[in-house]
């Protein structure tokens, strides 16, 4: 059922963190709630404003998924008009130029397949591992179980890694919406830590480089003895992935898992990588929340379509609310029926999701 308004959706693409955060979520409420939408000033802070072809990939697809009329389609535009049709499951091939992340293109329409009234597999070819955006890995281990417990189902597969500039990726996402609707819950506390591990990928580098980084990890997190042992892996790969390297931190609470990635780059030592993976595991097992700076974002939006479908209310607490984190908060209500509150609290911050005053279920 789509929201009785058909008042457009206005969105000023250059407010908050102005980058491509806002198009994505633009899209994905568009396509939720059938509002048309518009944007204008997309990405007018950046070095180089407006549409480029990452983001022109979002917006091919969600058109795709939906049967959308795009006005301002084009490299370089500022202003885009979406018009969206009904939401179609199918089976969907979506390939990314270069080695723009292929992931964030499916999170541009999940949404609306979570909502659709049959399962969807969607293929993607571009980059898995990207800077700027969440690496395969993170969606596999710690953002699809949580779709998952909403009642829907998200079932992942990596067939080829793609890193920058080369690209080359594949993935095969399998989605199924929730058959008696999504249901919120709350992610108040992480549970008790149930494992530890990193593993390093090093595709088309000199095996060396992955085993440097993965002592240097294992010294900042003070891991030792046979644990380390169980716990340093290097990822099997194809020559073809690369040149390409990733370093990863997994770890397993009983209520959420998260991950944590650092890519290497021309120029950037081995040790330097496990240190910059080091802080942000660090930070969060310091933090009080349940889920760390990128999953309290990359959460906020599949939570609040549950809270709109349901009528109920849901909350979870995150180590850090990022620029990213308050601009969703801002941002998802324009578009749905939901109220979202951020709250300060001791190591971190409490977010809390609820139905808008008068708000009736979907």
């Amino acid at each position: 059922m789509r929201v009785e308004s058909p008042q457009p959706l206005v969105l000023d693409g250059s407010h908050g963190e102005g980058g491509g955060q806002i198009l994505r979520t633009g899209l994905a409420l568009s396509m939720v709630t059938g509002r048309p939408l518009r944007i204008e000033r997309i990405r007018a802070g950046r070095p180089k404003p407006g549409l480029m072809r990452q983001h022109l990939a979002c917006v091919q697809a969600a058109a795709e998924v939906c049967g959308a009329q795009a006005e301002g389609a084009e490299p370089g535009s500022t202003a885009l008009h979406f018009t969206p049709g009904a939401v179609r499951a199918g089976d969907y091939r979506f390939a990314i130029s270069g080695a723009g992340s292929c992931l964030l293109v499916l999170q541009t329409v999940l949404p609306a397949l979570l909502l659709a009234q049959a399962p969807s597999r969607v293929q993607l070819t571009g980059g898995t591992h990207n800077p700027m955006a969440p690496p395969f890995d993170f969606l596999e281990l710690a953002f699809a179980p949580l779709v998952r417990r909403l009642g829907a189902g998200l079932d992942l597969t990596l067939r080829r890694r793609g890193f920058y500039p080369a690209g080359g990726g594949e993935v095969l996402a399998t989605v199924t919406p929730a058959a008696t609707g999504l249901e919120p819950f709350d992610l108040l506390d992480r549970g008790p830590c149930r494992g530890a591990w990193a593993q390093a990928v090093a595709p088309g580098l000199a095996r060396g480089i992955a085993q440097r980084e993965l002592e240097a990890l294992r010294r900042h997190l003070g891991w030792s003895g046979d644990l380390a042992a169980g716990q340093l892996r290097v990822a099997p790969a194809r020559q073809n992935e690369g040149p390409g390297n990733a370093l990863l931190a997994v770890l397993e609470h009983g209520g959420v898992t998260e991950v944590f990635c650092a890519l290497g780059e021309r120029g950037v030592s081995a040790e330097a990588v496990a240190h910059t993976l080091a802080t942000e595991v660090i930070g969060y097992r310091q933090g009080g929340g349940a889920v760390g700076p990128h999953l309290a974002d990359q959460w906020m939006l599949p939570l609040a379509l549950a809270v709109w479908r349901s009528g109920r209310s849901a909350a979870y607490t995150a180590t850090q609310a990022t620029l990213h984190t308050r601009t969703h908060a801002e941002l998802i209500p324009q578009g749905l029926p939901v109220r979202i509150a951020l709250t300060g609290q001791a190591g971190g911050t409490r977010i809390d999701i609820a139905p808008a005053e008068g708000a009736a279920p979907a």
